[in-house]
């Protein structure tokens, strides 16, 4: 942290360095969903930020999930990675996650599919 009362000999001449607190956000939302989309496939997952580690994912090209899904692209597949998603998240004993959309996601279509089957399996997004 910062120090301010250190001495200064001429206080009216030096401005002291200013104190910044520690980032909030960074404590709150350790945990961070993010999901890529392509043409083929939908993937998602959970990263935790302070250690740029990948908690949990789920993604359509996994072979035990190939065979139940059928389409690998439709919003049908985006809710069922959700859901398997959520599943892993709560044996992994984390509760909430963030959720991280890139400039060209809206809260629509597949994007929507995956967020509400999280919710509807018991994750909070903060």
């Amino acid at each position: 942290m910062c120090n301010n009362k250190v001495y200064w000999p001429n206080r009216d001449m030096v401005v002291p360095p200013p104190c910044r607190p520690l980032k909030l956000t960074n404590l709150l939302k350790p945990y961070v969903l993010k999901m890529h989309l392509t043409n083929k496939y939908v993937s998602a997952q959970v990263v935790h930020s302070p250690t740029a580690t990948v908690a949990s994912s789920a993604s359509s090209q996994e072979k035990a999930l190939r065979s139940t899904i059928g389409c690998t692209q439709d919003v049908a597949a985006a809710s069922k990675i959700g859901k398997l998603l959520g599943e892993r998240l709560l044996l992994k004993d984390i509760p909430a996650v963030s959720v991280f959309l890139k400039r060209e996601q809206r809260y629509h279509g597949k994007v929507k599919a995956i967020i509400d089957s999280l919710r509807e399996v018991g994750v909070k997004l903060l």
